[in-house]
């Protein structure tokens, strides 16, 4: 036996998390400017109890996120979104 077989098979593929690339949606699409009056479109930035999203869950950069926040706090206070959700995104 002086030839060992060093190769290890497996029967099925071993689930390996593949995390995708984050891109910042904004620079990708070459949106300049974040409308407040659509409050659908910023409900992908808020979580389920309408916390703003961090950067590093979102992808977005630092630029566009200083925007995002600051359209999302005009949409609410004109009352478009609210301040606080239960269960904010059933309700859409």
């Amino acid at each position: 036996m002086s030839s060992h077989n060093t190769d290890i098979r497996y029967l099925t593929p071993i689930a390996v998390d593949v995390k995708w690339k984050k891109y910042c949606r904004f620079k990708k699409h070459g949106i300049k400017y974040i409308d407040y009056k659509d409050p659908q479109y910023l409900f992908r930035f808020v979580n389920d109890q309408g916390k703003i999203l961090p950067r590093r869950l979102t992808g977005t950069s630092l630029k566009y996120q200083k925007k995002v926040a600051q359209a999302v706090k005009r949409s609410r206070h004109l009352a478009l979104m609210p301040y606080i959700g239960d269960n904010l995104k059933e309700t859409k």
